[in-house]
């Protein structure tokens, strides 16, 4: 391999020939080797922060026209998926994602020093420094860029997902409106619902996720970009910031505005905590509905098997025939995932001092992951799962006829007391409630029919 020569701050550095990185990114690929690196979309996200900045120095003067449309082109070329091999530093390096930004800064300026017909590694041409990181700082525009990233991020992918999957939760709500079954709390016996409503639960669980969700993206629109360094916006013209978040907003076509305090909104991370904090909701729900899933449809033969999910993969090894929850047991790993990832990310954001929270690379990347598993978990629990669960209506049936706890229809008839103690023979005889009052001759049959009728069990509730 051939090299070149490129000098910093701390002395001479060999960078390979065909890299567009230089000596900054050399160093930290050296020292930070543990091989986590950031994803796609942040490097992407982080190339749009560098754009609207270098649109906006064009604008205020900082950067002449030639060297800014050249950096501009680079930057737009990153965006678009380029060069994204040139991006090898881990997640885990020094603080606050100096290593990335300044490996940003070098892959841009030498892409944009090619452009102009020159070799990599002039910087007298295009500096990483002094032209692509004009009025900038790790400070501001890698906090912007994770805000930028998650935000994108779950508007494109999650939002549309959990929507997606709450229509197929309603669409069994529907479809699973007339089936009556036996309930259960503490895993017993408990009074009838329908199975439709069973389903209602989980279509408004996702409802209920979905709108916090969308809630807390809001507050991830406020930025620090601008704030440079300290929140100060030491270095930076006076209408940068807002030329920088126009276009911004015009690139991501998400408006984002500046945040109420630079200085809060340097050293600290509440919107992302939050999010990551909704996120974490959204997994124990997830939990929760994979979980019943899995219950619902146990055995066949010895389990609930109430109800059927699809087939996806053979479940055995040994046992011939064997089939698994296979969908709902991956949805139930990813959610623990999002949890130890949200823990992951409130220590770290609660570890920050003074002007600044140097982890920000370890949140970064934990919250985008999040993001991304989440996303690809509900469609595929949506799509693999959901849509086609049938119901087994004869075991329903079975279960809802020797259910004994239908006694509790009884009780403003014949008191608690009478009741529990039908429904203790019922238990201990094997017989249906109907054949102990009968027996009993505590009802007219036709009076008990009429009681006992299923579909007087359950109320009509969406």
């Amino acid at each position: 391999m051939k090299f070149r020569v490129e000098e910093d701050s701390l002395g001479k550095v060999k960078v390979p020939n065909n890299a567009y990185y230089g000596a900054h990114t050399v160093r930290a690929m050296h020292h930070f080797k543990i091989n986590v690196k950031f994803q796609p979309h942040f490097i992407k996200s982080y190339a749009l922060v560098k754009q609207a900045a270098a649109k906006a120095n064009i604008k205020t003067g900082r950067l002449d026209r030639k060297k800014g449309s050249a950096i501009l082109r680079a930057c737009k070329e990153i965006a678009s998926g380029r060069f994204l091999d040139q991006f090898p530093l881990s997640v885990f390096q020094q603080g606050a994602g100096t290593a990335t930004n300044m490996n940003l800064n070098e892959v841009i300026a030498n892409r944009a020093i090619q452009l102009l017909g020159g070799k990599k590694g002039n910087y007298e041409l295009i500096n990483p420094n002094d032209h692509v990181n004009t009025s900038q700082s790790t400070n501001d525009t890698f906090h912007t860029t994770m805000h930028v990233a998650a935000a994108t991020l779950i508007r494109k992918e999650l939002l549309p997902a959990l929507h997606s999957l709450e229509k197929s939760f309603q669409r069994k709500t529907k479809q699973f409106s007339r089936i009556i079954k036996s309930g259960r709390t503490h895993l017993q016996d408990a009074v009838p619902l329908t199975l439709g409503n069973e389903f209602s639960g989980y279509a408004a669980a996702v409802s209920e996720n979905t709108e916090r969700l969308e809630k807390s993206v809001e507050d991830l629109l406020e930025v620090n970009l601008g704030g440079t360094a300290v929140g100060t916006g030491i270095n930076a013209e006076p209408k940068y910031q807002k030329y920088a978040l126009q276009e911004l907003s015009r690139l991501s076509k998400i408006k984002f505005k500046p945040a109420k305090n630079m200085f809060a909104a340097t050293a600290n991370m509440n919107a992302v905590v939050e999010t990551s904090g909704v996120l974490r909701e959204l997994a124990i729900s997830l939990i929760k509905i994979s979980s019943d899933l899995r219950l619902l449809s146990s055995g066949p033969a010895t389990g609930l098997g109430e109800i059927k999910l699809p087939a996806v993969a053979a479940g055995s090894s040994i046992m011939p025939g064997k089939i698994n929850p296979s969908i709902p047991e991956m949805v139930g790993m990813v959610c623990f995932e999002v949890i130890g990832n949200d823990t992951t990310i409130a220590n770290a954001a609660e570890s920050g001092q003074l002007e600044l929270n140097v982890f920000m690379p370890v949140v970064a990347y934990n919250l985008l992951y999040s993001i991304e598993i989440l996303a690809e978990a509900c469609k595929t629990l949506d799509e693999k799962c959901v849509r086609g669960i049938k119901a087994n209506e004869k075991r329903i049936r079975e279960y809802l006829e020797r259910n004994p706890v239908i006694v509790t229809a009884l009780t403003p008839y014949i008191g608690y007391k009478k009741a529990a103690e039908i429904a203790k023979k019922s238990y201990e005889s094997g017989k249906s409630i109907r054949e102990i009052c009968l027996e009993m001759k505590l009802f007219k049959e036709k009076e008990l029919n009429k009681i006992l009728d299923p579909k007087k069990l359950v109320k009509s509730r969406k």
